[in-house]
C-alpha cells in the first residue's frame, strides 16, 4: 500500500488549525462569561461623592437633580451698613453658636458646644439640610408640641433648649436679633406660607420592619466613626471652644426632646448629608442604612429633657415620638424603632373618621 505523505501532512496542518480556532474562540467566551461574573458580583470602593459598597449591590443609590429648588440669595444682597452688620453677625452665630453662646462662649455660656450650623447645614442654606428657608415664611404658627403660637425667636430657643441642650436666649438681646434678621434675609425672597419642598429633610419611604440598631453600629462604624470618634463623642477644635465634628451622643449631644431624636427626621438628614461633604444629588447611604444608622445612633446615652408638658393633645404626636402615653395600641419601642407604616396607617385612620 501506498501513502501519500504530502496529503497526509496537509491533514495534519489543517487539523491542527482548527484545533487552534476552536480553542481561541472557547478562551474568549470562557473571558467573557468570567468578566460579567466578576462585574456583577464585586463590591467596589468607590470615593463618597459615588457609591457606597452596600449601595453597590442593592442599586438603591441613584445620582438625582430636582428642578425648582430654593437657594439661598447672594451675599451680595446683603446691604451695608448697621443693618448688614446685624444679618452677617447672625450668620456667624449660626456657624459658630459655641463661640459666642458655648460653654467657654465670649458672650455667655447658655449651650453645650454644638453650633446650629451643626444640623443646619452651611449655614442654613443648603438642600435638605435642615435649612432655614421656610422659617420668616412660616413663623409665627401654632406648635402642637407646645399648644401654642411660637415666633422665629421662640423656634431659635427651642433649638437651644433641645439641640443645644441648653436654656432660652433673651430675645431682646442683641444676639437673638441677629439671628432673626439672619433668618429673614435668607427667606426673602419665599412667599408667606410657602414651604420650599428642599427645606426641612427628605421623608424616606418607611422600612418594612423595625429599624436596626445592631445593623446601624455597622453602618456608622463603616461610614461616620472617622468624624464623630468610637463614642460618638465628636472632635473638638483647636480653640476648645467648638466641635469639628459634633458628638452624636453622651452629655455633649443633643437631648431627647430633639427633633433629630426621631428616627424619621435623622434617616432623612443623614441620607442627604453624611457622611460630611455629600449631598442629595449624590447620596451615599441606602434608605435602609439611613434608618439603621439612625436606629444605632439614637439607641445610645444622650441627655433627657423633661417633656411633661409637650404634646397635649396625644393624638398629635408624630407617628416616630418616642415617649408615651399614645392615643394608639403601638408600644413606645414601635414608635421609636418602627415599624411605622402600622403607625401612620391608624393615625390616617383616625383622622378620616373624624373628618
Amino acid at each position: 500500500m501506498k501513502i501519500n505523505l504530502e496529503d497526509n501532512d496537509e491533514s495534519v496542518i489543517n487539523l491542527s488549525r482548527s484545533i487552534l480556532v476552536i480553542s481561541t474562540l472557547f478562551i474568549l467566551v470562557v473571558g467573557v462569561f468570567a468578566t460579567v461574573l466578576f462585574f456583577r458580583n464585586t463590591n467596589f470602593n468607590f470615593s463618597p461623592n459615588q457609591v457606597s459598597k452596600s449601595a453597590s449591590k442593592t442599586g438603591k443609590v441613584k445620582n438625582r437633580v430636582l428642578a425648582n429648588l430654593w437657594k439661598a440669595p447672594s451675599e451680595s444682597t446683603i446691604p451695608k451698613g448697621t443693618k448688614g452688620e446685624e444679618i452677617l453677625y447672625g450668620k456667624e452665630l449660626i456657624v459658630h453658636t459655641s463661640k459666642y453662646l458655648g460653654p467657654k462662649g465670649s458672650v455667655m455660656a447658655i449651650s453645650n458646644g454644638m453650633n446650629c450650623q451643626n444640623c443646619h447645614n452651611d449655614a442654613g442654606k443648603k438642600s435638605f439640610g435642615l435649612n432655614l428657608s421656610a422659617v420668616a415664611s412660616t413663623y409665627p404658627q401654632f406648635k402642637a408640641r407646645s399648644n401654642t403660637m411660637v415666633s422665629i425667636s421662640g423656634r431659635i430657643n427651642g433649638c437651644f433648649q433641645r439641640s443645644l441642650n441648653g436654656t432660652k436666649l433673651d430675645t431682646t438681646s442683641k444676639e437673638m436679633k441677629a439671628m432673626v434678621a439672619y433668618i429673614k434675609w435668607l427667606g426673602q425672597d419665599v412667599k408667606k406660607g410657602v414651604k420650599p419642598k428642599n427645606s426641612g429633610v427628605e421623608k424616606l419611604a418607611f422600612l418594612d420592619r423595625a429599624a436596626d440598631p445592631i445593623k446601624g453600629k455597622a453602618v456608622y462604624l463603616n461610614n461616620c466613626v472617622s468624624c464623630h470618634g468610637k463614642n460618638g463623642e465628636g472632635l473638638l477644635a483647636a480653640s476648645g471652644k467648638e466641635y469639628t465634628y459634633p458628638p452624636l451622643w453622651g452629655n455633649n449631644s443633643y437631648n431627647d426632646g430633639a427633633g433629630l431624636y426621631r428616627l424619621s427626621n435623622f434617616a432623612g438628614f443623614v441620607k442627604n448629608n453624611m457622611p460630611f461633604g455629600i449631598n442629595y444629588e449624590n447620596p451615599l447611604l441606602t434608605d435602609e442604612e439611613s434608618w439603621d444608622v439612625a436606629a444605632f445612633v439614637n439607641s445610645q446615652p444622650r441627655p433627657h429633657k423633661d417633656q411633661s408638658k409637650d404634646w397635649k393633645q396625644i393624638d398629635k404626636k408624630p407617628f416616630d415620638f418616642p415617649f408615651g402615653p399614645y392615643a394608639d395600641k403601638f408600644s413606645e419601642k414601635q414608635h421609636k424603632y418602627g415599624p411605622f407604616a402600622p403607625i401612620s396607617e391608624s393615625k390616617k385612620l383616625k383622622s378620616n373618621k373624624k373628618a
